[in-house]
């Protein structure tokens, strides 16, 4: 569990980037199977070249390839908006993860959730930039197995769900009352890269 936040960064790198023309929107699938549970990564990465900023109120206009505009407004905690010029390029890469571990825990009849935050900006005097990783750990009662359809329903503290297992061995480490492991992970990173002159 504790590699997913790498694997999220691997994917996001592991899209191809054209550095200096726009590019279609890309995406990836990453799935891992393991002993006891398996993981699945999705990346989607958006491209646009920066037409026109208004430093006075921070306006950035974007155009997509196919000439969508998109306004954004840079508010006063986006580092370094005087490096963005007319035709940079604009990289978003989002990518979520769901890392099941259909591993017993100690079963002390207490669903957990726990939710984490992670930002880094642009560093001063960089071309600006973000990444945010978000990452819920929980553990989960598990209240249904179905074997002829392969899933597993599990109660968190918020929620029910009912998941697709793959591998179907998987559902016969547990048992209906056993509680299980799972993190789901998603991160947003937005790269500025200057223009091709």
């Amino acid at each position: 569990m504790k590699k997913l936040s790498m694997l999220l960064v691997a994917s996001a790198l592991a899209i191809p980037v054209t550095a200096m023309a726009q590019s279609e929107p890309k995406s990836a699938v990453l799935m891992e199977k393991g002993k006891d549970g398996g993981s699945i990564i999705e990346a989607i990465q958006l491209q646009a070249k920066v037409k026109s900023i208004d430093m006075k109120s921070r306006t950035v206009i974007l155009v997509g390839p196919h000439g969508n505009e998109l306004v954004f407004h840079a508010g006063d905690d986006v580092r370094n908006l005087e490096q963005v010029k007319v035709g940079d390029l604009v990289t978003t890469t989002y990518t979520q993860a769901l890392a099941l571990e259909l591993r017993k825990v100690a079963n002390d009849g207490i669903r957990q959730r726990v939710d984490k935050q992670k930002t880094t900006r642009a560093k001063q005097g960089d071309k600006p930039g973000i990444m945010v990783e978000k990452t819920i750990e929980v553990v989960a009662d598990v209240v249904a197995i179905n074997r002829k359809a392969q899933t597993v329903t599990l109660r968190g503290v918020r929620r029910t769900l009912e998941l697709y297992v793959k591998d179907i061995a998987m559902l016969d480490t547990i048992k209906v009352g056993d509680q299980v492991e799972g993190v789901y992970a998603e991160a947003t990173a937005i790269t500025v890269t200057p223009a091709k002159k």
